[in-house]
């Protein structure tokens, strides 16, 4: 119905389209213009000038004989940018969208910035209609070994290479397939750098994990509170920080909420709560064991009349920060191998495959989605030397005859 109308105006004289065409480049002159970040100027011998970006000096000065032909450049060099962007132009046009969108928390904008930055440095203020796909491809491979990249660190890669250019696709920067570029790559498993880490590294084993409870119950403070829960129930840290005295009930809490890191415009890491948690699974009910019920009635106790329940001596809400910087203090004095609060969560999800708790009991515990998960991530062997060393000295086929 809207296009008989407009074809019935434009029959009939009511529309006059060179006059709407004119108006339309003029709207946009002035939308370049606006976007200019220098100043157009007329110098005393009637010259025009202005300064254009330059990748190698910052900025370059350019002079004209009149102000329309000065203008006419400046709107020529920001079509062209708008036309042929950069890699880095296009990645940031594309990260930016997806957190205005709500697509991507803070966290996730900030990480895929430091993911690129840390590749793209280079490579990134290539034009995209002059990178070939190869191009790309031979970029990508090179960054593997250049990079020492473990398989994850190519998977964070890729996922912010594809997610550009398939903005460059829908802006029809670019005309290759995206996909296809990323099946033709030649890379295989045993190109990336393996991390290996150690159980002693991963988990507090059996002889470890007593003697820090014992240290937490003699030492009990708000932090040392929190890492007990953690012992407890396999929290993770970022949830801990964000609870509230409203999700607890009884001998059990909710997860509602997580701390998420973002940068600020001050240049600084902004610590804030968001209302979700990691994952969907994330949003789950925790039970306390008997044993740790006391501990709901310490809980209790700490800022009963504010917000948070994890707070430092002026009422400020406790970050993830506070919570490693104790845990790695509390290891220091005990003896025992430096462990993050994540390995806390390790150790708890080993206790529970090791004593062969019911999957879904497990998961929802851990707020996974699948057990293949706590599996392959989290279970570690726990028994020390001493143990490996009995078990396996009393099996009938290693007995001297």
């Amino acid at each position: 119905m809207d296009d008989e109308l407009l074809k019935y105006a434009v029959d009939n004289g009511m529309i006059n389209l060179s006059y709407v065409q004119e108006q339309i480049e003029m709207n946009k002159r002035k939308e370049l213009l606006e976007k200019h970040p220098y100043k157009i100027w007329e110098g005393k011998e009637g010259k025009w000038y202005t300064y254009l970006p330059d990748e190698g000096k910052g900025r370059v000065q350019r002079e004209r004989k009149s102000q329309k032909e000065i203008e006419n450049l400046v709107i020529g060099y920001w079509k062209e940018q708008e036309e042929n962007p950069s890699l880095t132009e296009v990645f940031e046009e594309w990260n930016d969208r997806r957190l205005e969108l709500r697509k991507i928390s803070n966290a996730t904008h900030l990480r895929n910035k430091q993911v690129f930055n840390r590749h793209y440095k280079e490579f990134g203020k290539k034009k995209i209609k002059m990178v070939k796909e190869e191009e790309i491809q031979d970029f990508l491979e090179e960054q593997v070994s250049d990079k020492e990249l473990t398989a994850k660190g190519f998977s964070n890669l890729k996922t912010i290479t594809r997610g550009l250019l398939k903005r460059a696709k829908k802006r029809k920067l670019i005309s290759f397939n995206v996909e296809e570029l990323f099946q033709d790559l030649d890379t295989s498993d045993t190109d990336f750098r393996k991390v290996i880490k150690e159980d002693y590294e991963e988990v507090f084993n059996e002889e470890e994990m007593p003697l820090m409870i014992n240290y937490l119950k003699e030492n009990l403070d708000t932090k040392n509170i929190g890492i007990l829960l953690m012992f407890a129930t396999g929290i993770r840290v970022g949830e801990l920080v964000a609870l509230k005295h409203e999700v607890f009930d009884e001998n059990t809490f909710k997860v509602r909420r997580t701390e998420t890191r973002f940068m600020g415009e001050n240049g600084k890491y902004v610590y804030a709560v968001k209302e979700f948690p990691k994952s969907e699974a994330g949003v789950r009910t925790v039970v306390i064991p008997d044993d740790y019920k006391w501990l709901c009635s310490k809980i209790k106790l700490l800022n009963p009349f504010g917000e948070y329940i994890f707070v430092d001596d002026h009422g400020k809400r406790m970050t993830t920060n506070c919570i490693r910087r104790r845990q790695e203090k509390n290891c220091k004095k005990l003896g025992i191998y430096r462990k993050s609060p994540h390995k806390i969560r390790k150790t708890y999800g080993t206790i529970l495959l090791d004593h062969k708790v019911d999957n879904r009991l497990i998961m929802e515990q851990m707020g996974h989605t699948d057990i293949a998960c706590t599996e392959n991530y989290y279970h570690r062997n726990r028994r020390s030397i001493d143990t490996k060393s009995q078990i396996l000295s009393n099996l009938p086929e290693f007995k001297a005859k």
